[in-house]
């Protein structure tokens, strides 16, 4: 059966990860998706490597890795939006599609006539998704915005890192994680707007930013602050108002104790030979152990250091006391229950013979997840979609060619 949402038509205008992600994300779902992206230059992140995508003799390709983590099932229509003929180009795209993503900054696409309230004139149906650093109001709306000073900005970073009084520092989380919410949310806002033009029989503008997805998705530590008072800080690996939920060194390496309430945590007092914990008043209860914390954990650590993992993360699973390992890149993709789920996939590449792609992790008992096409070479569906969408001649399409508009 075809994706949920098949027969709908997004032009993503956007580059980078946020909105290449909600775009993926639509594609997946069934949605046929059309990027536009700079000739010659393309999207940002096919220059960002290496490494590179390598061809069947091993070779780079001009496509760096990031690339394809966000672009699959695309069509990739090359368009100088700067000239009157790209900008007609796009005009008519979007007159017969029902998304447009973009992530230009505020009023950038206003000079080329491109902007919602020009787009809006000749096709008043269509979802106009606009994503940035800090919105399209608001005294720091000018501004960029890149992930990294958004976590910053954002408050993630103050509570990401091991502790003063353990030397740390604020960090930032390894995978740009407030892009990705970022698109999710638009995926989301989209398919709602979708929905309501059932009703209406009107698209509208959907105005995103950074920020407030980081402020929205501080979720937990946010409400700790707003209802508790209380600024969080970094606690590293542990939780602010759960213990024992953190890491914890073996002989060996490391393992993560998630003990998320007390029945739980009389199993792993029986696991640590300890079973007096259970009843001591210090520890348990959960709150008693938030209070606690320090004792408690410097005890379980001295425990755990006494063997290695595997040792460890046998009896812990024998007695259901939720735990696991961490866990390489490589080990991740080699997991049996990562392979079970079909989270790897691999899609057949011109150059490349074939490439491997993370799955998308939905799974519909009716509907189906699609990956039509691999992360699409440049400009390598601009003649198909001139010619099939808008009808321009392979003389007219030569022609933009030799003007270097596509």
């Amino acid at each position: 059966m075809a994706g949920p949402l098949a027969g709908y038509k997004v032009l993503d205008m956007s580059r980078v990860l946020a909105g290449p992600w909600a775009g993926q994300m639509l594609a997946d779902l069934g949605a046929e998706v059309i990027k536009i992206e700079r000739p010659e230059v393309g999207d940002d992140t096919r220059h960002w490597g290496p490494p590179y995508l390598k061809d069947k003799a091993g070779n780079d390709t001009a496509d760096a890795a990031y690339f394809f983590c966000t672009n699959r099932s695309k069509q990739s229509v090359t368009v100088d939006i700067t000239r009157p003929e790209g900008q007609e180009i796009i005009r008519q795209l979007a007159l017969q599609c029902d998304v447009l993503i973009e992530n230009y900054k505020v009023g950038g696409l206003k000079k080329y006539g491109l902007d919602y309230a020009s787009i809006a004139e000749i096709n008043p149906r269509l979802i106009y998704c606009s994503i940035t650093g800090f919105g399209q109001t608001g005294p720091y709306a000018e501004r960029p915005g890149y992930d990294f000073l958004i976590q910053g900005m954002g408050g993630l970073m103050s509570i990401t890192g091991e502790p003063d009084s353990e030397n740390g520092g604020p960090v930032k989380v390894g995978v740009a994680v407030t892009d990705l919410f970022t698109g999710l949310y638009a995926a989301n806002a989209i398919q709602g707007a979708l929905l309501e033009r059932h009703q209406s029989g009107l698209g509208q503008y959907i105005d995103l930013a950074l920020l407030d997805v980081q402020a929205a998705v501080l979720a937990n530590q946010a409400s700790n602050y707003l209802t508790g008072g209380t600024v969080p800080g970094r606690l590293g690996n542990a939780h602010p108002n759960i213990v024992p939920y953190q890491a914890f060194a073996t002989a060996d390496g490391h393992l993560i104790l998630a003990v998320g309430n007390d029945s739980q945590f009389k199993r792993l007092c029986s696991v640590l030979d300890m079973p007096d914990w259970a009843d001591n008043s210090h520890y348990a209860t959960n709150s008693a152990r938030v209070v606690n914390r320090q004792s408690l954990c410097a005890e379980i650590s001295q425990r755990l250091a006494q063997q290695g993992s595997g040792h460890w993360l046998h009896l812990l699973e024998q007695h259901q006391v939720p735990c696991g390992p961490i866990n390489s890149i490589d080990q991740v993709f080699q997991n049996p229950q990562i392979l079970a789920r079909n989270m790897l996939v691999t899609m057949e590449d011109k150059r490349a013979g074939e490439v491997p792609l993370v799955g998308n992790p939905i799974n519909y008992s009716r509907s189906e997840i699609q990956y039509t096409a691999p992360p699409p070479m440049l400009g390598d569906n601009t003649d198909s979609v001139l010619g099939e969408y808008l009808e321009y001649t392979e003389l007219e399409i030569s022609t933009l060619r030799n003007k270097s508009i596509i």
